[in-house]
């Protein structure tokens, strides 16, 4: 009870004064170069925030754990892939009227998207946006439970080459405990079994990380 009082407070308190921690964030980041990697809308959130221009195309959309994971370990060979779409998900229980795309073997759900054009386009421009930052340590990637994410899938994650990872999960994993990943007491609504979902785990994150210090190295 304690601790969704807390919550509440500390977000209606964050909410208030959006302006005053916005500005504090702006100034701890200045003009640092980031581009974020997520499987689901947390990182468009992010730069909704920071108010940057989408320089990645993992925005409105989600990518369930096993294609997720496929596609990080592969990240420049499927990031050179042309965008197709299906109407014929591999993963149960979709039932959503929303474009599914292909890049090769991986499933892109553009589940904030109206139609395969927007989508595409979209896609396309924010991934040449995006492969204008070559610098890789300016690359930062998120994963968390949802989307059929599952424990060895997170432990898949933390063991790539990349520089900057970030996990959230509603378990603690002993096999985590050295690496950046951060369990959320509050899970999706009615279930307990994951994080909630993008927008919301990400209004939850100063709670427990600190993202702008985090961004800026």
């Amino acid at each position: 009870m304690f601790r969704k009082v807390y919550v509440f407070v500390s977000r209606k308190f964050r909410s208030l004064f959006k302006d005053y921690f916005r500005k504090k964030d702006l100034e701890i980041l200045k003009n640092k170069e980031f581009v974020i990697i997520s499987n689901n809308c947390w990182g468009g959130s992010a730069y909704q925030w920071y108010r940057r221009p989408y320089n990645t195309p993992f925005v409105g959309l989600f990518i369930h754990g096993s294609c997720y994971m496929k596609l990080l370990n592969n990240f420049e060979y499927y990031m050179a892939q042309k965008l197709s779409f299906t109407t014929n998900s591999r993963y149960p229980a979709i039932g959503e009227s929303y474009p599914i795309g292909l890049l090769s073997d991986i499933e892109i759900h553009f589940q904030h998207f109206a139609s395969e054009d927007e989508a595409r386009e979209k896609w396309e421009r924010r991934t040449a946006r995006m492969l204008q930052v070559t610098n890789m340590d300016n690359y930062f990637f998120k994963i968390c439970d949802r989307q059929l994410t599952t424990k060895s899938n997170l432990l898949e994650f933390h063991q790539l080459p990349f520089k900057n990872k970030i996990s959230f999960s509603v378990n603690h994993y002993e096999e985590l405990k050295s690496c950046n990943h951060i369990v959320i007491l509050e899970s999706e609504k009615n279930k307990g079994e994951y994080v909630p979902n993008g927008k919301k785990l990400f209004k939850l994150t100063y709670l427990y990380f600190d993202l702008s210090k985090w961004l800026i190295g």
